[in-house]
C-alpha cells in the first residue's frame, strides 16, 4: 500500500468492511467523521475526493475524538456535504440495550468491556446494531483484536501501537522460585559455592534482563527504565531460593514483562551457579505479583490466581 502505512490502515478499517486500499467504499470510521461534524456524502462525492484525503478521514475517525478539523479534509468532494443533525457518541459507561439484545446470548459484552474499547470500536457496534449478521462479523473481530492486541484484524504479529497513551509512572513486580536441596541452600548462604556468591551474581543478572527486556521478548517497547531491584530469600529448611523482582518505569506502557524476564533470568542463573551441585535443581512459579500505573490502575494477583 503505497499511499498508507499497514498500521494505520488496519487502525482506519475493519477486515468485515472488506473495503480496498483506495477505500472505493465509505469505511465506518469516515462514518464516525461524518455523523459526529452532522455531514452526510454520498458515494460518488466520497469517490470523488483524492485517496490521499479519503485516508485522512478515515484516520480522523480512528481517533480518541473527532476533531472540527477533520471536515477540511471533505471540501473537495463534489457534491459537498449535506448538513444533518449530528449524532452523538455512544455512551461509554454502559452497553446500549439495543446492542446487547442484538448481540445475543451467544456474544456477551459487560460495561466493563465496553469502556475499555475504542471510541471507534463502540461507534462500529452502535452503527451495526441493525443488521444482526454484520454486527456480529464487527464484535468477533473487535474482540479478538482486544483479547489479542499483538495481532491486527488480518491476524498479523505487529507491535501494539501506544503513541495515544499517557505517559505515568508504572511499576511491577514477579517472583520466581528455584527449589534444590537444603545442603545446597546452606552453601549459597555461606559463600562456598564453587561459582562464587550466587546471589550477587544473580541479582545483577536480573536486573541486567529488565533492561533488555525488549531484545529478547520480540512485541515488547523499550521503556524508560527508572528502578530495577532482585530480592532473594534463602530457605534452607525448604531447600528453595525465592526471587521477587521490582522494575519500575515512567512511561506509555507497563513493566510487566521486564519484571518477568528480570525474575526468570535471575532464577536461571542460580541454577547455572549450582548445577555443579544439584543437576536437577528446577525453577518454578515464575508470576506476576502486582502492577500498578496505566489505564487499569493498581492491580494485585487474586488470591484464587495464586501458584502457591
Amino acid at each position: 500500500m503505497a499511499h498508507v502505512k499497514t498500521h494505520e490502515a488496519h487502525e482506519a478499517r475493519y477486515r468485515f468492511e472488506a473495503i480496498d486500499d483506495d477505500l472505493s467504499l465509505i469505511p465506518l470510521s469516515a462514518r464516525r467523521v461524518l455523523d459526529t461534524l452532522g455531514q452526510k456524502l454520498s458515494l460518488g462525492a466520497w469517490r470523488s475526493l483524492a485517496v490521499e484525503d479519503r485516508w485522512q478521514v478515515a484516520r480522523a475517525g480512528a481517533q480518541e475524538s473527532v476533531a472540527a478539523p477533520a471536515a477540511a479534509f471533505l471540501l473537495g468532494a463534489t457534491p459537498p456535504p449535506e448538513k444533518i443533525e449530528p449524532v452523538a457518541e455512544p455512551d461509554r459507561t454502559s452497553v446500549p440495550r439495543e446492542i446487547i439484545e442484538a448481540l445475543g446470548p451467544s456474544r456477551r459484552l459487560d460495561d466493563t468491556r465496553w469502556s475499555s474499547l475504542r471510541p471507534l470500536d463502540r461507534y462500529v457496534l452502535a452503527k451495526c446494531s441493525q443488521s444482526p449478521d454484520r454486527l456480529a462479523a464487527a464484535y468477533d473481530e473487535i474482540m479478538t483484536t482486544q483479547t489479542l492486541p499483538h495481532l491486527t484484524p488480518a491476524g498479523e504479529a505487529h507491535m501494539v501501537d501506544v503513541s495515544a497513551k499517557d505517559v505515568t509512572r508504572r511499576r511491577a513486580v514477579a517472583t520466581a522460585r528455584v527449589c534444590t536441596s537444603p545442603g545446597v541452600v546452606r552453601a549459597i548462604a555461606a559463600g562456598t559455592m564453587g561459582k562464587g556468591d550466587v546471589v550477587a551474581v544473580a541479582r545483577v543478572a536480573g536486573i541486567l534482563a529488565a533492561k533488555r527486556t525488549p531484545e529478547l521478548v520480540p512485541l515488547c517497547h523499550p521503556v524508560q527504565t527508572t528502578s530495577a531491584s532482585i530480592d532473594i530469600d534463602l530457605d534452607a529448611p525448604g531447600g528453595e531460593l525465592r526471587i521477587r523482582a521490582a522494575v519500575e518505569a515512567v512511561d506509555r506502557t507497563g513493566v510487566e514483562m521486564e519484571a518477568m524476564v528480570a525474575a526468570s533470568i535471575s532464577a536461571l542463573t542460580v541454577y547455572d551457579m549450582i548445577k555443579s551441585a544439584d543437576r536437577w535443581a528446577s525453577i518454578g512459579l515464575v508470576q506476576l505479583e502486582e502492577k500498578s500505573g496505566g489505564k487499569s490502575g493498581n492491580v494485585q494477583r487474586p488470591p484464587t490466581r495464586s501458584g502457591r
